[in-house]
């Protein structure tokens, strides 16, 4: 190899990707490039051009614009001209020499037999659709004056470190620290560990009116196990906790479960007035189903609101959950009062969307009953709770699940200990009914109930699935075979017949994204629920490269973004929010956008099936 051939193998060589590339196909790729020298301000492409080949820089720099908007800038190392050619389309940016550049570029049949040899490469340059897709979800969501409710998070209402004592501290000594520190309570701690919180109205009951020894420890006032509030939470899951249990203080925690301070309800009101928090406390003060079913029907114009305000997708999806909890749980007290005590401890679980907190609009009900390991699961009280909620909700407006996966279905009343045989089964032998099972219940979050029962049950279930590697197998298959509505050759796959003709389904992004985060996550034996936390988790565990983790949690913000603009648009014209997108509507680079987002989804999908044996 002469000496300048061998410079180019060696600059090949130090950059990825053609750093992962065998040393006899480096030696071999110096002969299949050549060079070309473009001065400042020169057109290397146009978009519309055909994309026959790809470049890289050798030396200098180019800038790549679409319509216009500078999307990207690539220096020495970098390249471009790769989604042309892998789609066999014309080229859809212009690129631009932005100083004096050296040019090496490979024809589109070296391409093509290294890409089918080395797959390594396409995964690479699909990678770098992700800049384009942050940048994109930036654009859906400029800053605007909008409700602090709804955009501060806990950690802002933290005013002051908190103010603690030990269990053994007498009653009396407690009530002069919180006297002599200005606040309403104390927290209770044993060195880094929060026992409890003692209240003035747990003075006042506990020690005042019980007339209780003064020098009493504090441990025998207080109230264990307090609730606690994420610090990277909103402010309005801090004000649904505290109106759906009836408490006024919270601690906040952070990542860690370190204590971090209190929130009251004096910090929330120091918020502005926001609709969502009055819905809330307007739908816990109705007496009929009617009534809830009246407030329930504001949430799609709160949904308009959210929309209106710029607030992300992520933050939309947990508002829009927390309000439907907030009406179900009204519901089922409603149900309680006209039926009487329940027979047994239990709990009502949703699933699905709701589980994760990423409801939109246009939803069905997902929901199931996990019962004590006493209960009966014959007596005829949880089929009529069943009955009744499940009717309450459909009249709120969540029709019935078309597949039966609802509480009404006696299958899904089960004692704790029937679910644990369930899950067990499904790890060890998953049959594809069982795959589909456990891709529905893997996803299950308490709503109402003895939340120890279903807390206990999925760290059960979530170590059972994450040991049967089968199991994992399989789930894994399917979350690969769920495809993104993106054809290899002519770009979006849209309806094709039907009352969604020649829309593009954005559920078809979303579930794929969600269906890898869930199996991703049940690898890494993860209990988190959220599509979010999930890819985190798979990142920082290994399961997922960590570029990959954040570019599947960007596309999948976009989409959901997307289909809530969507759904707002529909609420402001008076139709039935749905999933279906027209991309005609879409500027040019929205839709470029969205194709990235659907090949970053394709990509880990394929790069995941890759690696997986196979199943049967």
């Amino acid at each position: 190899m002469d000496v300048e051939l061998l410079e180019i193998r060696d600059f090949l060589a130090g950059h990825a990707p053609f750093d992962a590339l065998p040393a006899q196909v480096l030696d071999q790729l110096p002969a299949r490039c050549t060079l070309r020298y473009v001065r400042r301000g020169t057109t290397v492409l146009s978009a519309g051009e055909p994309g026959d080949r790809l470049f890289v820089v050798r030396s200098g720099a180019v800038d790549i614009s679409d319509e216009g908007t500078l999307v990207d800038r690539v220096g020495a190392g970098g390249a471009f001209g790769m989604s042309s050619l892998v789609e066999h389309v014309p080229t859809r940016y212009d690129v631009v020499a932005r100083e004096d550049t050296l040019l090496l570029s490979l024809p589109q049949v070296h391409v093509d037999a290294l890409v089918a040899q080395h797959p390594v490469l396409a995964v690479h340059f699909a990678a770098t659709h992700h800049e384009r897709i942050r940048t994109a979800i930036a654009r859906l969501r400029t800053p605007t004056r909008g409700s602090a409710v709804l955009r501060t998070r806990v950690r802002d209402l933290v005013r002051n470190a908190p103010v603690s004592t030990p269990p053994r501290t007498p009653v009396a000594e407690a009530a002069r620290v919180m006297t002599r520190a200005g606040v309403s309570s104390l927290l209770v701690m044993e060195g880094e560990e929060l026992l409890g919180i003692v209240t003035d109205r747990d003075l006042r009951r506990r020690v005042l009116a019980a007339d209780l020894d003064p020098g009493s420890p504090v441990a025998d006032v207080m109230t264990p196990g307090p609730v606690t509030v994420r610090a990277e939470g909103l402010a309005l899951e801090a004000m649904l906790e505290m109106t759906g249990r009836n408490i006024h203080h919270l601690p906040v925690v952070d990542a860690a479960g370190g204590v971090l301070g209190l929130v009251t309800t004096t910090d929330l009101v120091r918020l502005e007035r926001s609709n969502p928090v009055y819905l809330v406390a307007d739908i816990q003060r109705q007496e009929t189903v009617e009534g809830v079913a009246e407030q329930a029907a504001r949430v799609p114009a709160v949904v308009e609101q959210l929309v209106a305000q710029d607030v992300s997708a992520a933050d939309v999806g947990r508002v829009v959950s927390s309000l439907t909890d907030v009406f179900t749980v009204r519901l089922v007290a409603l149900a309680e009062a006209e039926l009487g005590d329940a027979p047994a401890p239990w709990a009502w679980v949703c699933l699905g969307s709701a589980a994760r907190e990423e409801r939109a609009l246009g939803g069905d009900q997902d929901h199931a009953l996990v019962l004590a390991d006493r209960a009966d699961p014959q007596d005829p009280w949880w089929g009529r709770l069943a009955e009744t909620v499940t009717s309450g909700l459909e009249r709120c407006g969540l029709p019935r699940c078309d597949g039966e996966v609802m509480a009404t279905d006696p299958g899904l009343r089960l004692r704790a200990r029937d679910w644990r045989e369930r899950f067990a089964r499904w790890a060890h032998r998953p049959t594809p009914a069982a795959v589909l099972s456990a891709a529905i219940f893997y996803d299950m979050r308490c709503v109402h109930g003895e939340r120890s029962l279903v807390q206990a049950l999925r760290e059960d279930a979530v170590a059972m699935g994450s040991r049967s590697d089968l199991l994992v197998a399989h789930l894994t298959a399917q979350a690969s075979r769920m495809r993104p509505p993106l054809g290899f050759f002519r770009g979006f796959v849209l309806e094709p017949e039907g009352e969604h003709r020649d829309t593009l389904d954005l559920k078809r992004g979303i579930g794929a994204v969600v269906q890898l985060a869930r199996v991703a996550s049940l690898r890494a034996g993860s209990t988190e629920l959220e599509t979010g936390e999930r890819l985190a988790v798979a990142g920082r565990c290994g399961v997922l490269p960590t570029g990959t983790a954040t570019d599947l949690a960007d596309s999948h913000e976009l989409f959901c973004s997307l289909r809530l603009q969507h759904q707002a648009g529909q609420v402001r014209d008076g139709l039935t929010p749905d999933n279906h997108l027209d991309p005609s509507t879409l500027g040019g680079l929205d839709r470029r956008h969205l194709r990235d987002a659907f090949q970053i989804v394709r990509t880990a999908q394929q790069s995941l099936a890759a690696r997986l044996p196979p199943v049967t």
